[in-house]
């Protein structure tokens, strides 16, 4: 009886041992917890964190007017997360992009004007050398931000759509194309989309276990960033634990000291009203987050959070399974 009652607390030690170490991090609400490390840049928007040949590194979209870009024009580049290295820059011209790495090759998705008809994919293996094509052209749209992943043995590809109003409805909403070769493209019902009834601009795409997870931006009390999950790209389950994302004074921490004096005096300055464009990706246990802070109209800041988990726990933390 006595090496069976020792066994049995045995047992009951393994299993909480296991338990605690498959603990998703939440924060006081039960909700993933989110450690905002704080702004990194300004004037940056768009960007992606993605692992490339073993190797962190961060996607950008490099506007105009960024505060640091004499070349006249927008275009993209990788930034090396360990060396600070900026790839060379490539698909001048072109906004809003988006990285998704599939095995030995970076994908970029992207729009050539804002509003615009068409959307292109970059590929590379190098990060220096690129081919593009047109993976959709919608005469009468109006396009904005995209994202990638892979489900199923297939690729899905989100889209942000402003027009036409029978399409978008309340712009801006997500749309949604599939391909098997990352080169054909083809949209899927329109009955696929989230959502025609109010302002939900999508931005970050993911597929685990038969749900999609759409990473969107909702106007309320300003804008926040909230997920929804579906198994069917037509009807979506929004998560208990919204926002996953919202304003706050963490937004204003200096993360990156090599920022000039001016910059951080924006930072300052900076009214803060908004939480979006999130994306994410693993990278050695934990999940680097990016995400972008300011007043929406104008003043937009690049902030970096972390999650303590993998990406499937993050996921998975924002519903009740």
């Amino acid at each position: 009886m006595y090496l069976e009652l020792l066994t049995l607390a045995a047992l009951v030690l393994v299993a909480a041992y296991l338990c605690c170490i498959d603990a998703s991090p939440v924060d006081e609400a039960g909700r993933p917890l989110i450690l905002k490390k704080g702004t990194i840049d300004c004037d940056v928007v768009e960007t992606n964190p993605v692992v490339f040949k073993g190797k962190l590194c961060r996607f950008e979209y490099v506007r105009q007017h960024y505060w640091n870009n004499t070349s006249g024009g927008s275009y993209f580049r990788f930034i090396e997360s360990e060396s600070g290295r900026a790839t060379p820059a490539f698909a001048r011209g072109f906004h809003l992009g988006c990285a998704f790495v599939a095995g030995d090759t970076v994908y970029v998705s992207a729009v050539d004007i804002w509003d615009g008809e068409k959307i292109y994919i970059f590929a590379s293996t190098d990060l220096a050398h690129w081919e593009s094509w047109i993976a959709l052209h919608l005469p009468g749209y109006g396009l904005f931000n995209t994202s990638l992943c892979e489900a199923a043995g297939k690729y899905v590809l989100m889209f942000e759509v402003g027009k036409p109003p029978e399409v978008a409805g309340v712009r801006f909403t997500a749309r949604f194309a599939t391909s098997t070769d990352m080169r054909h493209w083809q949209l899927i019902a329109p009955e696929c989309t989230y959502s025609k009834d109010r302002y939900t601009a999508p931005h970050c795409l993911r597929y685990l276990d038969g749900y999609f997870y759409n990473f969107y931006l909702e106007a309320f009390e300003g804008y926040e960033t909230r997920v929804v999950r579906s198994k069917d790209l037509i009807h979506w389950e929004s998560s208990p634990r919204n926002p996953v994302l919202k304003a706050s004074e963490e937004d204003k921490r200096i993360a990156n000291s090599q920022l000039p004096p001016e910059q951080i005096q924006k930072i300052a300055a900076a009214v803060n009203i908004n939480n979006s464009d999130i994306d994410f990706c693993e990278f050695q246990g934990k999940v680097i987050i990016n995400y972008s802070w300011g007043n929406q109209q104008g003043v937009e800041l690049l902030a970096e959070a972390t999650y303590g988990g993998s990406v499937e726990q993050f996921l998975k933390g924002w519903f009740d399974d």
